[in-house]
């Protein structure tokens, strides 16, 4: 198998995919795409005889227009350009959710200073502002006032780019001081863990601690409804637990806030039992047969 791997940076997620995929004997061409050029007529050489390119892309905009030039070039790519302008809205994210009938939590979008300010009185405090393009947790902000409302909404109306002026308002969660991180593949779980922190925001890229977690019956059903809605591949779907019984001191459901399309696996594979990248270069290698079949059979 010959793989193209898109990226800007590699990290410890895209070297523990390079070992694996060279461990197998498998040709990986590495596609900086701060040095490629994309013609919209002619791909470029890096792309010829490709079987399989996997977008490992850290800029949500480059990933965006990148998997859109391999599709078009005819080569396929984990994930494609459709599953990568879902996941890497919020807005879209959660549009799909709801129309699969995946719980999510509940949102408003708003496109003025006074119709955000609006929604956050409605929803009351706290709840939850965020950028509809962004990881990590980053500009995210917990609102606990109404004076912090509006300072925060003046600040993102100032800040120019057009993305900082559509205003993502979403519920508070409760949730238990953790959420569920779930690798998936075309809907079947990889391996889970629990993110945990003393902090609102339980990211593993923020400092959270992580823990394997095994997944219920209801959790393995959402995953599975979670990535067909967003177009399937290699996915990180993002639970929390909601509806706290304190009788049988069990959660009652879970809800998606989100599905990821360039998902990390490091921190997932430290403490997983699974061999992560192992399982992910499985479903590759059958992702890429399945690709050829098609071809030979069309």
């Amino acid at each position: 198998m010959k793989v193209g791997m898109l990226y800007s940076r590699i990290r410890k997620d895209e070297k523990l995919l390079l070992s694996e995929l060279r461990d197998r004997d498998h040709e990986v061409v590495k596609i900086d795409v701060r040095k490629q050029q994309f013609n919209i007529s002619e791909a470029p050489a890096e792309f010829e005889d490709l079987d399989l390119v996997v977008d490992r892309c850290l800029a949500t905009s480059r990933s965006v227009y990148a998997t859109k030039f391999a599709a078009a070039y005819d080569v396929p790519v984990v994930n494609g350009p459709d599953v990568a302008e879902v996941c890497s809205d919020k807005v879209k994210n959660s549009l799909a959710l709801v129309e699969a009938g995946v719980p999510t939590p509940n949102t408003d979008v708003a496109f003025t200073k006074d119709a955000a300010l609006e929604s956050i009185e409605d929803f009351g405090y706290p709840c939850v502002l965020k950028p509809v393009v962004g990881s990590w947790g980053r500009l995210m902000a917990k609102i606990d006032s109404r004076d912090a409302a509006e300072a925060i909404l003046e600040h993102k109306e100032t800040l120019g780019h057009y993305e900082h002026k559509i205003f993502y308002v979403q519920e508070f969660v409760d949730k238990p001081g953790r959420d569920i991180r779930v690798l998936a593949v075309d809907g079947e779980p990889v391996a889970a863990m629990v993110r945990s922190s003393d902090h609102w925001l339980t990211n593993a890229a923020k400092g959270a601690e992580t823990n394997t977690f095994k997944l219920d019956d209801r959790a393995l059903e959402l995953v599975e409804k979670a990535s067909a809605a967003v177009g399937g591949g290699l996915l990180g779907v993002d639970l929390m637990e909601v509806g706290y019984d304190e009788e049988s001191g069990d959660f009652a459901d879970y809800t998606v806030h989100e599905v990821n399309h360039t998902v990390e696996f490091k921190a997932l594979n430290e403490v997983s039992d699974v061999d992560v990248p192992s399982e992910v270069v499985d479903w590759l290698e059958s992702k890429a047969a399945s690709e050829s079949d098609a071809e030979v059979t069309a």
